[in-house]
């Protein structure tokens, strides 16, 4: 007899919410961090591969970000990546050195970032909600194969539904706190 696994449901929602942080730290809020660029997948070698996997990512001041690209015939793909990332960036290409001039927040920019903090959210909270689907699943095909009752299922249930709450209520905090940090001047 399986165990439904509870502590696997938890684990999953957490990564969810880590994912969520990694992402939101990449969206900046008016200085040069190369945690800005992580995010950012590149069109590789036939698929797709983080930015830092392909070139060294710098901070040579406040508002500059370089990508120096290791493999010349990759320039092209990753300046195309930066560009079409949604980040509002213009990198400029000296060889195999890509230069991202950080431009300065002004207000129609702060709403675009909020717009993207959102859409990162919206995508945590839909892997939340997979994550609840995928154990209710389990836990209807454990009760209708015997292997755990009806009441058991039901506990289990809501448990599973306390903590898909608990992680949307947390995934809803770390977005308003980021929108209040990019809206910040």
């Amino acid at each position: 007899m399986q165990e439904f696994d509870y502590d696997d449901v938890k684990r999953r929602m957490d990564g969810a919410i880590e994912v969520l942080k990694e992402e939101l730290g990449g969206l900046r809020t008016g200085r040069a961090s190369t945690s800005l660029l992580e995010p950012i997948t590149v069109d590789a070698y036939g698929s797709s591969m983080p930015l830092n996997q392909v070139g060294t990512i710098g901070v040579p001041e406040p508002r500059m970000l370089t990508v120096n690209v290791w493999d010349k015939s990759m320039v092209k793909a990753v300046e195309k990546a930066i560009m079409e990332s949604g980040l509002g960036l213009n990198p400029q290409t000296e060889g195999q050195m890509i230069r991202v001039p950080i431009p300065e927040l002004n207000e129609e920019r702060r709403t675009e970032l909020t717009k993207v903090a959102a859409k990162y959210a919206e995508q945590a909270r839909v892997a939340v909600r997979n994550v609840r689907q995928d154990a209710m699943n389990t836990l209807k095909r454990q009760e209708k194969d015997g292997e755990m009752s009806q009441d058991e299922h039901k506990a289990w249930s809501e448990d599973t539904q306390k903590q898909t709450d608990a992680h949307i209520k947390l995934i809803d905090d770390v977005l308003a706190t980021k929108e209040a940090e990019i809206m910040q001047v």
